[in-house]
């Protein structure tokens, strides 16, 4: 098939959570609820956090989904109710599978708290397919260096999850998925082949790009046509994220940190959480993670 422009452009809505911590939502959004089986899709900084501040996500429950995590700057420590505690550092990519429920929390590391660091990356989460959407909870840390690396048209490419461009990373998920990270180390030109998956987008997460003569700003996402070769070309510096797959096998519903494909497991996943509190963490759904003792309470239904 020809190249084409854009099916859709998005652009992001923009949250401050705090002492300038920028968050910029762009799925789900209005036109457009997901692509492939990515459901949520967060940008967040950058943010210079001085010496003795820091990102403090308490610990907070998930099901349904995985949460991925990948930094362009700084580092995150992550704690999870399975006992998995360690730091990401820009390049490797942190995969929780959440399934039938998991509770993490999210946190500035002690050594960059003391120095002072700039926060920056890219949270996004892929909907379970339904077979998978009760299954243990699970986490994966993927190091920079396992992760295929590669050049393209004068971009740096980062292959983080699924096959694209004839490789194919080392990070499993239960569902045909895409997902790259680039860098346009000069003017970089290429083509995204139709074939490479059957629903694609690009986010600019810094620069800008062309796409057949349609212009995309920083912090746009563009969604392409299906089956469409698409030529690119971007501004040298540009920093990009490549995301989508097959279409997930069936509508899903969000409500807090849930996903599910009924409204009733939806209210399960609020209940086993309450009762987790209640309970004090003991004998119950949820737990905290080792040296935990904050947690997020449930907020009220919107």
């Amino acid at each position: 098939m020809s190249s084409q422009t854009p099916a859709q452009i998005i652009h992001p809505q923009t949250k401050n959570l705090g002492e300038g911590f920028l968050i910029r939502r762009l799925l789900p959004a209005a036109a457009r609820r997901t692509v492939g089986p990515f459901i949520f899709f967060d940008h967040f900084g950058p943010v210079y956090h001085k010496p003795g501040q820091g990102l403090d996500v308490r610990p907070h429950p998930h099901i349904g989904l995985s949460t991925v995590t990948y930094l362009f700057e700084g580092a995150l420590r992550h704690q999870d109710m399975l006992g998995n505690d360690l730091v990401i550092r820009p390049g490797a990519v942190n995969w929780m599978t959440a399934g039938r429920g998991i509770c993490h929390s999210e946190r500035t590391p002690p050594d960059e708290r003391r120095t002072g660091q700039t926060l920056h990356g890219i949270q996004t989460w892929v909907a379970l397919p339904r077979a998978e959407a009760e299954a243990d909870p699970d986490f994966k840390h993927h190091p920079a260096q396992t992760l295929p690396d590669f050049s393209l048209g004068g971009a740096r490419m980062h292959l983080l999850a699924g096959k694209g461009f004839g490789r194919t990373s080392p990070v499993s998920f239960p569902w045909q998925i895409w997902y790259l990270a680039g860098t346009a180390q000069q003017d970089a030109r290429f083509v995204i082949p139709g074939t490479e998956a059957k629903e694609r987008c690009i986010y600019m997460a810094t620069g800008q790009a062309d796409i057949q003569g349609t212009r995309l700003a920083q912090n746009d996402m563009a969604i392409f046509t299906p089956g469409a070769d698409i030529k690119l070309h971007l501004q040298k510096g540009s920093r990009f994220m490549l995301a989508g797959g097959d279409p997930i096998d069936g509508t899903r519903k969000l409500d807090w940190n849930f996903v599910a494909e009924t409204p009733e497991r939806l209210v399960r996943a609020r209940a086993d959480w309450q009762a987790s509190i209640d309970q004090n963490w003991r004998n119950a759904p949820f737990s905290l993670p080792p040296g935990e003792t904050e947690f997020i309470p449930l907020p009220d239904k919107a």
